[in-house]
């Protein structure tokens, strides 16, 4: 057999694991598998360098180490992910095939998956450091400039609708005015807070258990192992990973991960909060809401004509459902660390990257495929403005609030303007016009 086969390059441990999980079908997240590679590539020239090991065979490891990192090999991972809850079979998986790369041509002295390649490692440290790395990586990378780029084009549309008036809501009836604008720009807040939570919990999950090897005693590891392995990454990656504060604390829980996704859950809340508002303000045309208009993006109906549906919310929506299920698992993935180990790392990876990549698509399509085309529909903000009988409120201050509830009941149950009934109950015009400046009353000037 040769590496450029494409046979199996795994071996026997492999083998086994593939018959004991057929689980779900679904296999370890491959950001994990690459940086299984990263790590061990970084390990085998460390090991090099300390004398552990003949610098040929060395070398021969990490470069083979690298190419699994480069996701040449991805094909060769087929264990499912509802594994062990260590990930001994992944880690034992990525040793295999990593030593048969490093075998190709028959080069000695050979590379033993478990003597060579996972020297100065156990599956207890070095699989969950790749699921932090990976996670770490993805956050910083892929989701936080995904959020930016979401938080930018909310924030353009807040200037763009900042003299925009239309009435404000809360429970879900008519309330004072606000700005179209002022919306927006606590949507953007909302993002923006939310990507802060992310960041907030990053250090945390930069702290990797690696040179704990089984327990966290650093057993069969040389002293200067790890730090030097974590200066290769950094080096590498540029994303700054440290230490564990105590190894114990690192080996025995995976709570930087709850607390990351704890913060993913957040965000989703936050997604959800903006994309059920403009759904809902641009429901309609005609029977609903209609205060914006969002893009047109395919027919909403296999039978009614010309029926648009607010697509990317609803996608939204959904993503953020998952999201927060995913942290529920995640949750009680956290909960099963028993002494010196958590034993439910392949969960906590499997939710907690699907969370991070659906969030992070999902911004960019948000941003993309809705926000940036979302156009006001001012008549619509106008006609809400002039209609919300809760802007009889500023009337408060001028005639009491008594006489404005007489005003806003009159209104209400005679279908007449405020401005009419306002007049009727005595109110002088000059003293409406100066109460009831819609604008102003939106920026709390009246």
């Amino acid at each position: 057999m040769t590496v450029h086969d494409r046979e199996q390059l795994w071996g026997g441990e492999t083998t086994k694991a593939v018959a004991n999980f057929p689980v779900s079908g679904e296999t370890v997240p491959a950001s994990v598998v690459h940086w299984l590679g990263r790590v061990k590539g970084a390990a085998a020239r460390v090991n090099g360098a300390l004398g552990l090991m003949p610098p040929e065979l060395s070398e021969r490891i990490a470069a083979a180490a690298d190419r699994v990192a480069a996701g040449e090999f991805d094909d060769q991972f087929p264990i499912d992910v509802f594994q062990t809850g260590s990930g001994t079979s992944t880690n034992m998986n990525a040793n295999e095939v990593i030593a048969t790369v490093a075998n190709a041509g028959g080069t000695e002295p050979a590379a033993h998956p478990n003597d060579h390649v996972n020297m100065g490692q156990s599956s207890n440290d070095v699989f969950p450091s790749a699921v932090h790395l990976a996670a770490l990586d993805r956050a910083t990378n892929v989701l936080l400039p995904a959020l930016e780029q979401l938080e930018a084009s909310l924030q353009a549309k807040a200037t763009e609708f900042a003299d925009i008036v239309k009435s404000g809501r809360t429970h879900l009836m008519d309330a004072v005015p606000v700005t179209l604008g002022q919306e927006f720009a606590g949507y953007a807040a909302q993002v923006r807070l939310g990507a802060r939570r992310v960041r907030n919990a990053l250090p945390q999950v930069a702290q990797i258990p690696l040179g704990g090897t089984a327990t966290g005693t650093g057993l069969n590891t040389h002293r200067e192992f790890a730090a030097r392995v974590r200066a290769r990454l950094t080096d590498a990656t540029g994303l700054e990973i440290s230490g564990p504060e105590d190894p114990f604390e690192a080996q025995g829980n995976r709570d930087a991960l709850v607390e990351l996704s704890g913060a993913l859950k957040v965000l989703a809340v936050s997604m959800t909060k903006i994309a059920n508002d403009l759904a809902m303000m641009g429901s309609g045309p005609r029977a609903g809401i209609g205060e914006i208009f969002l893009p047109e993006l395919q027919k909403g109906s296999s039978i009614m004509p010309g029926k648009v549906n607010p697509v990317i919310p609803e996608v939204v929506l959904q993503v953020s459902a998952q999201v927060i299920g995913n942290d529920t698992a995640i949750t009680i993935g956290g909960l099963e660390g028993n002494f010196e180990l958590n034993v439910r790392v392949p969960l906590i990876a499997r939710n907690l990257l699907q969370s991070i990549n659906l969030l992070s698509s999902t911004a960019r399509i948000f941003a993309e495929k809705c926000v940036d085309g979302i156009r006001a529909n001012e008549d619509g903000c106008h006609r809400s403005a002039e209609s919300t009988l809760a802007a009889a409120t500023a009337l408060n201050p001028y005639i009491g609030y008594d006489r404005a509830a007489e005003i806003v009941k009159e209104a209400a149950s005679s279908g007449r303007m405020l401005r009419e009934v306002a007049y009727e109950k005595g109110v002088d015009e000059e003293t409406y016009n100066k109460a009831m400046d819609l604008r102003a009353m939106a920026r709390g000037n009246t």
